[in-house]
């Protein structure tokens, strides 16, 4: 005879990614795998369960508790203890509790699962061909979520009325859809609807099919403001040039390069994929990777001018792909936007505001309640990494490598903005917002700001800012009403990579990018920053120039190429406005002095004649590095001086050669890079004989260049330099704000070691 095991209870409480993914019915079916009794419930971010059975049993029931969670779940047990046995005689799933809980996480918005994809082309499934199909594996979260918890009452589709079938689904714990709050299909959930702007072109066929309407305006050589889940894309036929002109006229974007959409069964006819760029474009955000067009791509030339490479994302959504499948080809997909704002996510908004770019809309009525733009990624060093963040990947989740005291809100830079949120160990990172030049951009960082305080149920007690004044995120933090600290641009880019990898604890940090407001109230932008978060000494830099114009430099890289050469002595009159500003470069009239690398590349695209006037940022130097790929060049000895505790590398040198007709332009465009890549170990070198050992992080939107950064890893590499590269924050000004959060706390720890040496002195 068996003798049966004595009957114990525990109380199990988990944490981090575990609404949204279909936890509860994870842990019902698990328990009655195992014969468990009790219950769970979700309790604001947590999840909560009490579990009855045999030591033995329970022992192995909360190993696989982890083990086999769902895909997208990201749990930790933050306590399990033993509790008094109540004898339940099954095992149930609870109604949601609110509770203060410290442990909110929100899921991103997920790509569509395999089992939904099967549904979705299945003839004989209800929700066959359904634009808006979903289950617990997939589909909407952070775009759609008003409240915590989450709960269908607390999303925009608590307007949507659950029919008996999809209600069935909804309360079965044994169904893949038990409470999947997006969950619909056509009897009840969303709908989508084409809207001809005053009938401007033909539709033929089936004139009530929405879908079939869209496709047929594609065929026609239209573009359609398409509704996706963080708002509205421009999409048209992105094999056809008069199509992709058409757009580029309208928008106007003239050169900046243009997202493609694809199914996965395509790319090889267009583009070359490694297996890293492979994985993290089949990634769970779904994201805009940058890839080599094929050498016989039947993509539109005027997809990316110049550029031999094109931003490319697969489907995410269930009406991706059946736009895709039906149109039988690639399609452009770029932001519906004003230049620089966030995405438009209302149906009147992307009429009002983009009606003359657009021939249609394909609108959709399941509102977003707030706006996320595709993430980009770049594999630089054989890693994914960040340029931008957004749909899929947001809000971002890091662990912090020191525990705060104070809830600290950090408000980003002007462009590329984001903000983060920051209490205890957690620090959440805000999709992409934008350029802060416009009042939308501004409506959506301040909506932003208060939709994650509410949503994490936190308040916060201090606000950190870039210290340049003229930022419209620092004037915001100056209003704000509560205590501000502010910190430098570049020391933010430190500390953001710093940050990332806590585990170093003295750094060489080459922070370059455009121009950001350096100590001495310059623009730096050429800076290498040695030491920690809230204790860097700027200990390397390159020869600093004037900016005719200020920050019309920028968009203008004439200016930048003409003051690098009056700097030098040398001619260069290439451009009809450089007679006025010769003038006020020499009275230093709105002139300001600067170390920024990012204008010696547009300074080196200008003097090899890529481009004089850029129509967006950062075209100056894409072109740049396109061209360097195709040449051979030498790196030159760029002299490095040490002067006031500074080295500094004199670009002079470059000049003569950006000049030289002699020699191939694609070779020059190499042999600069070369040389660049050589300046910084040569600074690293000569901080290292003088001060001790460090390890070597990049850090700037500079480094976005692949080619320079690649070359610049490999050859510090060869010296012995531990090196590193942002991996889950971008290394532009998007990541400036995660990186105010580490360098605020830096110095908050400076701040107590004077302290702390001034009471020992005392003593």
């Amino acid at each position: 005879m068996t003798v049966s095991e004595p009957l114990c209870a525990r109380f199990t409480l988990l944490n981090g990614h575990v609404q949204g993914v279909g936890f509860r019915p994870f842990v019902y079916r698990l328990a009655r795998r195992y014969g468990v009794n009790g219950w769970v419930e979700n309790r604001m971010g947590q999840v909560a369960i009490h579990a009855e059975a045999s030591a033995r049993i329970l022992k192995s029931f909360h190993r696989h508790l982890l083990s086999d969670a769902p895909y997208h779940a990201r749990a930790n047990i933050c306590s399990s203890r033993q509790v008094r046995l109540e004898r339940f005689d099954s095992f149930s799933i609870r109604a949601s509790r609110v509770t203060q809980s410290p442990d909110i996480g929100i899921v991103p918005d997920l790509p569509l699962c395999e089992d939904c994809l099967g549904e979705l082309y299945n003839p004989h499934d209800r929700r066959y061909l359904y634009p808006f199909i979903n289950c617990t594996n997939c589909g909407p979260r952070y775009t759609l979520i008003r409240d915590l918890p989450y709960d269908r009452c607390n999303t925009t589709m608590d307007a949507f009325a659950l029919c008996e079938f999809c209600q069935r689904e909804y309360l079965d714990p044994m169904q893949r859809r038990y409470h999947a709050e997006p969950i619909a299909c056509p009897q009840c959930g969303p709908h989508i609807e084409f809207a001809v702007k005053d009938s401007v072109f033909p539709l033929v066929g089936r004139r009530d099919h929405a879908l079939g309407q869209c496709i047929e305006a594609f065929n026609q050589g239209k573009t359609v403001a398409v509704k996706g889940v963080g708002g509205y894309h421009l999409m048209c036929d992105a094999r056809n040039d008069r199509a992709v002109q058409s757009l580029r006229e309208r928008k106007p974007r003239p050169d900046k390069p243009l997202a493609v959409m694809l199914l996965p069964q395509q790319l090889s006819a267009h583009v070359t994929v490694t297996a890293v760029e492979s994985q993290c474009l089949l990634g769970i955000s779904r994201p805009i990777v940058l890839v080599q067009k094929a050498s016989c791509s039947g993509l539109s030339k005027y997809i990316a001018p110049g550029l031999e490479t094109v931003g490319l994302m697969l489907p995410y959504s269930p009406l991706h792909y059946l736009l895709l499948q039906q149109f039988g080809g690639p399609l452009v997909a770029t932001s519906a936007n004003l230049s620089g704002e966030p995405v438009i996510t209302e149906n009147l908004q992307v009429e009002k505001l983009l009606g003359s770019v657009c021939d249609a809309c394909l609108h959709h009525n399941r509102p977003i309640q707030r706006p996320a733009d595709d993430p980009v990624y770049c594999v630089i060093d054989k890693k994914p990494r960040p340029i931008r963040l957004g749909r899929g990947n947001t809000p971002l989740e890091l662990d912090l490598p020191f525990h705060l005291d104070q809830v600290v809100l950090a408000v980003g830079g002007h462009s590329k903005n984001t903000i983060a949120l920051a209490w205890g160990r957690r620090a959440l990172i805000s999709p992409h917002i934008g350029d802060l030049s416009s009042v939308r951009s501004m409506e959506v960082f301040q909506q932003t700001i208060t939709e994650l305080q509410r949503l994490y149920h936190v308040d916060a007690e201090i606000v950190v800012c870039d210290a340049h004044p003229g930022y419209a995120s620092h004037r915001w933090a100056k209003n704000s009403g509560l205590p501000v600290q502010s910190v430098y641009h570049h020391h933010s880019h430190a500390a953001q990579l710093a940050g990332e990898f806590a585990a170093e604890s003295r750094w060489l940090i080459f922070t370059w990018d455009g121009v950001g407001l350096g100590e001495d109230t310059a623009l730096w932008g050429g800076e290498a920053l040695l030491g920690e978060p809230g204790a860097w000494q700027r200990v390397g830099s390159i020869k600093p120039f004037y900016l005719p114009g200020g920050d019309k430099a920028a968009r203008q890289p004439w200016r930048s190429a003409a003051s690098l050469c009056w700097e030098a002595g040398l001619t260069w009159r290439n451009h009809t406005d450089v007679g006025l500003a010769y003038e006020a470069w020499q009275r230093k009239l709105n002139c300001p002095q600067s170390s920024a690398v990012g204008r010696l590349f547009d300074a080196a695209a200008a003097l090899l004649g890529l481009v004089q006037d850029a129509s967006y940022e950062a075209q100056a130097p894409m072109l740049l590095e396109n061209l360097a790929r195709q040449g051979r060049g030498q790196a030159l000895h760029l002299p490095l001086h040490h002067c006031g505790g500074l080295f500094q590398t004199d670009w002079r040198p470059l000049l003569p050669l950006l000049m030289d007709e002699s020699i191939a332009p694609a070779d020059r465009a190499r042999s600069f890079h070369e040389s660049l890549g050589m300046s910084i170990v040569a600074q690293a070198l000569a901080v290292r004989r003088q001060g001790g050992e460090f390890a070597v992080g990049l850090s700037g939107g500079v480094f976005q260049n692949r080619l320079l950064t690649e070359l610049t890893l490999r050859l510090l590499r060869e010296q012995g330099f531990r090196c590193y590269l942002p991996e889950q924050v971008p290394l532009n000004d998007a990541g400036l704000s995660f990186g105010q959060i580490v360098e605020l706390n830096g110095l908050w720890l400076q701040a107590r070691r004077k302290q702390y040496d001034a009471a020992e002195g005392g003593e």
